[in-house]
């Protein structure tokens, strides 16, 4: 039972759609209208708003954490990934917005970092510096999330490596259009 109010707690928090909320709250209209469509910050900082795009990433990032430390204090350290998991579902699948939610990259950063502080900037590290060489958000993030799961088998955590692949795999199914994309080499980059 811990572990379906851990879920059900994760998927509430992480259900909350930030980047719609600020954008519409400042008056920018339906973020879903505008770029990709997606409720991320990525697309937030199409609308030309870096603050907004921050903030974005800021409040995606503590709803994964905040869901994984509560869901751990309360019930323990497993309940505190299966609350972080149920977080990135709700981010990518929200009720209120038809299941059609964001790809899970500041969520799954908050949620990394709040398992393990050294993973998730491990993680961080490694969207920074492939996002720097490629300008490219998608490649940032795919090459995340595969470090990850290996940042947390060398430190011999096979539970958090299992767990960061579960989240890689979420993130990388989200990512299926851009995957494609880069295939293709027309990928968008940073700044355009």
């Amino acid at each position: 039972m811990a572990w379906v109010a851990a879920l059900l707690l994760g998927y509430v928090l992480g259900s909350v759609p930030w980047g719609l909320l600020l954008t519409r709250a400042a008056g920018l209209g339906d973020i879903r209208a505008i770029g990709s469509g997606n409720i991320g910050a990525t697309n937030v900082l199409r609308t030309g708003s870096k603050g907004l795009a921050a903030a974005t990433l800021a409040l995606d990032a503590l709803k994964g954490a905040a869901a994984l430390l509560i869901a751990n204090a309360v019930w323990g350290e497993s309940a505190g990934l299966v609350a972080g998991f149920g977080a990135m579902l709700g981010h990518a699948f929200p009720v209120w917005l038809g299941f059609r939610g964001g790809k899970g990259v500041a969520t799954g950063a908050g949620v990394l970092l709040a398992a393990a502080w050294w993973m998730g900037l491990t993680a961080a590290l490694v969207w920074l510096a492939t996002a720097a060489l490629t300008r490219m958000s998608s490649a940032g993030s795919l090459a995340a999330c595969a470090a990850a799961p290996l940042v947390a088998l060398g430190a011999g955590r096979t539970d958090l490596a299992l767990f960061a692949a579960g989240i890689a795999a979420l993130v990388v199914i989200r990512h299926r259009g851009n995957i494609a994309r880069l295939i293709a080499g027309n990928e968008p980059r940073i700044g355009r």
